[in-house]
């Protein structure tokens, strides 16, 4: 495993050309492994996204990640983690663990108890990340429900 100390993670705005650009290297990704399946994006053009709190991952200068929580509309007291990536050149170094441990950390001081995610069956990187850091399987919620191809889990915040 690389060295990730010099990984920091910013608080950026919906309209960060860094994370847009991630974004779109997630989506492709995603469509790789999804070619006929629904993914699930986020709505930039929608002013509910100005709610979300984005998170960009440098190394030095270069943007090598990207994710965001989202209130959830049925619950104050939980929030969504979306659009998770990590770029593949860079995964492997422990990025994802602490980008994962700075949202949460972020989620908590917003007053949040439970995190909530939905990620792919075609995602086993995903899968064992979230489970590692205390993710257990919850029902498919929201816009999931009835997709054949979601898992969703959840974690109650200390």
């Amino acid at each position: 495993m690389c060295s990730n100390i010099g990984v920091n993670f910013v608080v950026v705005d919906p309209e960060n050309k860094d994370l847009r650009a991630l974004i779109d290297r997630l989506d492709e990704e995603l469509k790789s492994r999804y070619p006929h399946e629904t993914i699930y994006v986020v709505d930039f053009s929608d002013p509910k996204v100005r709610e979300m709190t984005f998170v960009v991952a440098y190394s030095g200068d270069k943007p090598v990640g990207c994710g965001g929580l989202r209130p959830l509309a049925d619950d104050s007291s939980s929030m969504e983690l979306k659009r998770f990536y990590v770029d593949p050149a860079t995964r492997q170094q422990g990025i994802a663990n602490r980008m994962l441990l700075d949202l949460e950390q972020k989620a908590v001081a917003e007053g949040c108890r439970e995190i909530r995610l939905e990620t792919g069956i075609k995602q086993p990187e995903a899968i064992a990340l979230y489970e590692k850091h205390g993710y257990r399987p919850i029902d498919l919620f929201g816009p999931y429900v009835g997709d054949p191809d979601s898992l969703c889990y959840g974690k109650i915040l200390s």
